[in-house]
């Protein structure tokens, strides 16, 4: 007599271990799958970039401290100036860190009116101050003041 060895396997089993396959490679393409590219940063609009010459920064100077978890907060303060006779809801800053050869290390942008800058709008014909922290500029910066580009401009 001959014994059968051979293993047998339901058509549930078969039925569930195609699902849960399909269900991990469905997770892994998801997860790990390619990613969309990130959006482009807001450009400045063509009144925005008429309106560049009636905003003022000024007073500008940087400040360091250590933060709490033994890492370096950067600070960059000063005023902004609105010279026009609109509101500026939002201005956002670019800043562009630079290493010792002057080449570009690092651009960050922020909020000097609205968003999260402190103050709210901007009316016309006043001066509100603004702070800028960083705390993830590389080890490589030559510790000099980055330039600010206002990059955006939104009016009420």
């Amino acid at each position: 007599m001959r014994e059968d060895n051979s293993v047998k396997i339901s058509p549930a089993t078969i039925v569930m271990g195609l699902a849960a396959l399909m269900i991990f490679g469905l997770f892994g393409w998801l997860t790990f799958g390619p990613k969309p590219a990130p959006l482009p940063p807001p450009q400045l609009s063509l009144e925005g970039r008429q309106y560049l010459q009636s905003l003022a920064l000024s007073n500008v100077h940087m400040q360091a401290a250590e933060s709490y978890v033994n890492s370096r907060l950067v600070e960059i303060l000063g005023d902004i100036t609105n010279n026009g006779d609109r509101t500026v809801k939002l201005a956002e800053v670019t800043c562009v860190f630079q290493d010792y050869s002057g080449r570009e290390l690092a651009r960050e942008r922020a909020f000097v009116v609205g968003a999260t800058a402190p103050g709210g709008s901007l009316k016309p014909h006043t001066t509100m101050g603004f702070r800028l922290p960083f705390d993830t500029i590389p080890e490589s910066w030559n510790q000099a003041m980055p330039t600010l580009i206002i990059a955006q401009i939104q009016f009420e």
